[in-house]
């Protein structure tokens, strides 16, 4: 069974920065693709950013330059670290990745930007 256990939201000024974590298991970590995905109530969930097994990243347009995606293989965890912040970035963001034939997400966590 594959556990994903987001945490590091909470309350940040426009401006500021997020760090999150996600705690893997379950999953052989090392060659499993990884994402970040947010999103706000009444729209889809937007991929953030993603991480393939030899750390090769990619991003949304609307983060580029401002997330950066990491992964700790030893530790099975993985990090969206962010500055910059805006209004815009308020959402529940999901870590997420696909094992055993399907998607797996974990809670989520959430990260509200004030103005």
């Amino acid at each position: 069974q594959v556990r994903l256990v987001e945490s590091g939201g909470g309350l940040v000024q426009a401006g500021g920065s997020l760090r999150l974590s996600c705690a893997a298991s379950g999953v052989n970590f090392k060659i499993a693709r990884m994402n970040w995905y947010r999103q706000v109530p009444g729209k889809e969930r937007e991929l953030v950013a993603g991480i393939s097994s030899d750390g090769t990243t990619s991003y949304a347009d609307s983060v580029k330059g401002r997330f950066t995606i990491s992964r700790d293989n030893a530790r099975t965890t993985l990090h969206l670290r962010g500055n910059g912040l805006t209004p815009e970035d308020t959402a529940l963001y999901y870590c997420n990745t696909r094992y055993y034939g399907r998607d797996w997400w974990g809670q989520g966590t959430q990260v509200t930007v004030t103005s």
